[in-house]
């Protein structure tokens, strides 16, 4: 099993908020390795896992998430980080959000069954955690499909910028971050689920011509209110005024439910040295440094999707620079491109063991975990990876 070599327990560490007083406690036994993370991304958006194809009956529905439970579980993964918000839509019943076409081919088509329900049921009866993945601001992966309401561009499309090919909700709006929080909240209250988790979309990532993103008319809310932020400034506070509610209303109506975010793997060029790349700082707005400072979150997963060969973004340098920023009981999980597996020479099931042994050695300085993108090596057992 792909992670058995991690451990054989469950990585349950006590809650980093206030637990829920639950009386007197059995003793604490020892355990013959520390608790690890070891999830495994399950995507939604264009059917690239669940479901397959749109249009399946209920009972084909169920039997996929069965085989997505099964197959994680027998491979050792101790956690689903299940995308239930794709693109402004629900993989759930809700009233606030429409069906996601992914499910029936029509946004708002009622898929018949519950997918995140049945899922954390089925999950944790194999003892396997659920985490619900939320894209915070993305509304249509492509701009072209059509929408229904509830959906935020019939409600609200006063709320959301064409950008390239792709819709998105402005981060500079009160109203947006409101609808993202309680969208959210709505899930943790309603559905036992273990963890909420965002994925590294905050602005979008720069279109084909790498025009600014078009947000003139809430920046001009924002001046014309008497703001002195620098316009980048701006942006990454809109994104942490959205991280920090979610992480305060968790903490104040569903403690226990952690909140993870996995941001691009490259905090900025230079961190360490050596590295270049991306700079999710100047061109998305996030912080993931300041989210982990002021323990918003309970863990970050740094999508570390480079080979451990790699010059420019070494695989174990950048994680041990991360897992260096773990404090005050919050967590770094290595994020790692298990699809990539088979597309070139060095992707190999070998270079994955390379990278799992990489977070042994980083345990100590605060790497505790791993999620894999995405289940559909595990699904199919690809070149042996999921008996590894």
């Amino acid at each position: 099993m792909i992670l058995v070599g991690l451990g054989s327990c469950l990585w349950s560490p006590e809650p980093l908020r206030d637990p829920v007083a639950l009386g007197d406690a059995p003793p604490l036994v020892e355990v013959a390795a520390p608790r690890e993370f070891r999830g495994v991304w399950v995507a939604t958006v264009a059917n690239i896992n669940f479901p397959t194809r749109p249009g399946l009956s209920p009972a084909a529905l169920t039997a996929e998430l069965d085989r997505i439970v099964d197959a994680s579980a027998d491979a050792g993964f101790n956690a689903i980080v299940f995308q239930v918000r794709p693109e402004g839509d629900a993989l759930y019943d809700s009233e606030m959000e429409p069906w996601s076409r992914f499910l029936t081919g029509r946004q708002g088509g009622d898929p018949g069954m519950d997918p995140l329900a049945y899922l954390v049921s089925a999950a944790h009866a194999r003892n396997v955690e659920v985490h619900a993945w939320f894209n915070p601001y993305r509304a249509k992966s492509s701009a072209s499909a059509a929408a229904v309401a509830p959906h935020i561009t019939v409600s609200d499309p006063d709320l959301v910028r064409t950008y390239g090919n792709l819709v998105w909700m402005d981060p500079g709006s009160e109203r947006v971050r409101k609808r993202t929080l309680d969208v959210v909240l709505d899930v943790a209250k309603r559905y036992d689920v273990d963890g909420i988790h965002f994925d590294d979309y905050f602005y979008p990532y720069p279109d084909a011509s790498g025009r600014d993103f078009p947000d003139t008319k809430t920046w001009d809310v924002y001046v014309g209110g008497g703001g002195m932020l620098e316009r980048a400034d701006w942006r990454r506070s809109n994104v942490n005024a959205l991280v920090s509610a979610v992480g305060d209303g968790l903490a104040s109506t569903r403690s226990w439910v952690r909140f993870g975010i996995s941001p691009f793997g490259i905090y900025r060029p230079g961190f360490p040295d050596g590295v270049t790349g991306f700079d999710q700082y100047a061109r998305l707005y996030a912080d993931p440094l300041t989210w982990l400072e002021h323990g918003w979150v309970d863990y970050v997963a740094p999508q570390l999707y480079w080979p451990t060969s790699a010059a420019r973004q070494p695989y174990n340098p950048l994680l041990t620079w991360w897992a260096e920023r773990s404090s005050g009981g919050r967590h770094v999980f290595a994020g790692n491109f298990l699809a990539a597996l088979g597309t070139k020479p060095h992707w190999t099931v070998d270079e994955f063991r390379l990278q799992l042994e990489g977070t042994r050695v980083a345990q100590k300085m605060g790497a505790t975990g791993n999620i894999f993108y995405h289940i559909g090596p595990i699904l199919t057992n690809q070149a042996g990876v999921a008996d590894v």
